[in-house]
């Protein structure tokens, strides 16, 4: 077997379109004025601006481009949602939050944050599969409540949520709705005005934009304070000078996932069901965390339990092999704690240490998918010779939780013997 290089993280981010590339060049040297200056060179970059903005606002059928806020990236996008319309809204609209339990840790950490001071959240369950169910978001929402935050995609095991059902409550009620969009923008299409969220956040280095640039819509009726202060910046709600390369190259990103669309997915959809399907033939003891792929899933990524090895071994072994895979959620990937939405969802431990996430690109072919199928058991197998848990399981004193035998206790129970302590 030729050894290959693939690159299947696309989730972490993607390398910049050509197109973005060129488009930003010229905003370092040529037009290198600051938006904010009322002189001609201030004058040519604002023009700039304004045009990304009507680029990624067309991208989500946002009302106007001006209820678009820059940020510089994702996470902050989420903690300017958050804490910004929390401190606009405390007085008028109630100080209690709803979120899922699986939402992005930008979202998490904020709402956290935010119950150090006088905040109350409420976090509603998801199913195995990681779907939110919009009545328990209903049965949440109190009079107090001011605002919901649910994903549109999972980040971890990329099932799509029912935002449209979970709006049509949160309009009922009177409760404004955000959406973190990041690992759904560019890959499916979004219309703020058809789902009927207020506020929306992405990042465009996920669909071939450059790192350094996030963004939020806002519907005008939402109000959200600036928690960084300075000038007055995107409308006085987030200040500081604009990172204009990085906008002006998440416009054309913006303009091309839309043109693309279609084609992205057709061609990623069929590498997804590709390398689902071979991996599933040729690997025993191997688990699909999240939806099948299909309507419930996002196309382009996979989420994989293997039994009886960790995923970090997986993870090094792969990039050995010129493959280059997540452990976890990139945000957390350094922490070997077992990610939220694996727990959410319930997973056992001894599976949720054993997790990748492989996530497929624009560039990738089928000949990349057949080399990670024809690599990728391999590795297993090596791997599986190494470990304790196989050997435990080979002798029968621990079962498998995908495929039970009846044999011997789980390895939950197995190691909570030897320790002593309760199974959880």
């Amino acid at each position: 077997m030729d050894k290959r290089f693939v690159y299947l993280d696309h989730q972490a981010t993607t390398p910049v379109l050509e197109e973005a590339l060129q488009a930003m060049l010229p905003y370092f040297r040529e037009a290198y004025g600051s938006p904010s200056s009322l002189h001609r060179y201030g004058l040519q970059v604002r023009e700039g601006l304004k045009e990304a903005r009507e680029q990624i606002a067309r991208m989500i059928n946002a009302e106007s481009e001006e209820d678009l806020i820059f940020t510089s990236n994702g996470a902050e996008a989420a903690n300017l949602a958050i804490k910004g319309f929390a401190e606009a809204n405390q007085r008028t609209k109630g100080n209690h939050f709803v979120v899922s339990a699986t939402e992005h840790p930008s979202v998490l950490n904020s709402v956290e944050f935010l119950t150090k001071h006088g905040f109350e959240v409420t976090q509603v369950p998801v199913d195995i599969l990681g779907r939110v169910n919009p009545e328990d978001v209903r049965q949440a929402i109190t009079s107090k409540t001011a605002l919901v935050a649910v994903h549109l995609v999972n980040h971890d095991i990329g099932t799509i949520q029912p935002i449209k059902e979970i709006a049509a409550i949160t309009a009922e009620k009177g409760v404004a709705f955000y959406v973190d969009a990041v690992a759904a923008a560019g890959w499916m299409p979004i219309d703020v005005r058809d789902l009927g969220v207020q506020l929306l956040s992405f990042s465009p280095h996920r669909f071939y934009g450059p790192k350094g640039v996030g963004i939020l819509y806002r519907n005008r009726k939402a109000r959200v304070t600036s928690h960084i202060h300075g000038g007055v910046q995107e409308g006085g709600r987030r200040a500081g000078t604009e990172n204009v390369p990085a906008i002006i190259g998440a416009g054309v990103a913006a303009e091309v996932a839309v043109r693309d669309m279609a084609k992205r997915v057709e061609h990623v959809f069929a590498l997804q069901k590709r390398l689902y399907a071979g991996l599933w033939k040729n690997i025993e003891y191997i688990k699909l965390n999240g939806p099948e792929p299909g309507p419930l899933r996002i196309c382009n990524q996979l989420n994989l339990s293997t039994e009886f090895i960790e995923g970090e071994g997986q993870l090094l072994l792969l990039d050995i092999n010129g493959i280059a895979v997540a452990s976890g959620s990139s945000c957390v990937s350094k922490s070997l704690k077992v990610s939220h939405v694996l727990s959410a969802i319930k997973l056992d431990h001894a599976l949720a240490q054993g997790n990748i996430i492989m996530s497929l690109g624009k560039d990738n072919t089928a000949e990349d998918v057949d080399y990670v199928i024809e690599a990728f058991p391999k590795i297993v197998h090596k791997l599986r010779n190494m470990s304790p848990m196989w050997k435990e399981f080979e002798d029968g004193v621990i079962d498998s939780v995908i495929k039970p035998t009846g044999r011997g206790k789980s390895f939950t129970q197995h190691a909570a013997d030897i320790s002593g302590k309760p199974a959880h």
